[in-house]
């Protein structure tokens, strides 16, 4: 991610991170951004000391703009004003959620114009030997991909949808091997792959014979807040509201 926003022209003043966990985006975005106001939107289920950390490390001076604020995020909102902010980035987070574009749409929200959307997250193909494994362990049901896990062109489209322009999507491949079913456990339970109770079902289960392998599909994209004020655009054309029309002073 790091990388790839080297490539970008862009210097923003205000930087939103959703979610940052724990606290590692930020010390890296801080030295890459650093006349950035950095905000932290924390992950619901972050324990108490990670959070205590975080907030205590800002405080002291980790991060040399100002004092990070940690705005809540409720029933998909973010409690951040509208066009507050020049830049959201998320890292691998989108593929947890059920209705991942409440972030899209919340982006769009809080971005100014000419803010950047930068994210990844893992793709379908994620887990895709784990998903084809027969278990009867878990109760012969098929294990579920990601729930956010959208395809990319899919993806593409809903940030087209919600006014984003340029969106840029690209993905790789990274293999996994595993020597140990134990690992290969915790791994697939710590990303989302199976539950907890399926994970202790195939554990207690010694027929059960688990893939070497595992797949990760990460997605990265970016786009862009152009034309905002515009009432609303179709192909080449802007329409543009009333109330936006002012007379020209002499």
């Amino acid at each position: 991610m790091m990388q790839k926003l080297e490539l970008l022209k862009h210097q923003p003043r205000s930087l939103l991170i959703i979610p940052d966990a724990p606290g590692i985006h930020a010390s890296h975005l801080a030295k890459r951004f650093p006349n950035a106001a950095l905000a932290t939107v924390l992950e619901p289920d972050l324990g108490w000391v990670d959070t205590t950390t975080m907030k205590l490390a800002r405080t002291c001076g980790f991060i040399t703009k100002g004092i990070t604020r940690f705005p809540k995020m409720a029933e998909d909102r973010l409690a951040l004003p509208d066009q507050s902010q020049d830049m959201v980035f998320s890292n691998l987070w989108i593929h947890t959620l059920h209705q991942p574009k409440w972030v899209i749409q919340e982006a769009w929200r809080v971005l100014r114009e000419g803010g950047l959307f930068s994210f990844s997250y893992l793709g379908p193909d994620t887990g895709a030997e784990l998903r084809a494994m027969q278990c009867d362990a878990v109760d012969g049901s098929k294990l579920a991909a990601l729930p956010g896990a959208w395809d990319m062109h899919d993806l593409g489209d809903a940030l087209v949808e919600s006014r984003f322009s340029d969106p840029v999507m690209d993905m790789e491949y990274l293999y996994l091997e595993y020597v140990s079913d134990a690992l290969y456990l915790r791994d697939a339970l710590a990303l989302g792959l199976l539950s907890e109770h399926q994970a202790q079902a195939i554990a207690a289960d010694k027929t059960v014979k688990l893939p070497q392998k595992m797949t990760l599909e990460v997605v990265y994209g970016h786009a862009w807040v152009v034309g905002k004020h515009l009432s609303g655009t179709k192909d080449t054309l802007a329409f543009i509201s009333p109330d936006q029309i002012q007379r020209k002073g002499r």
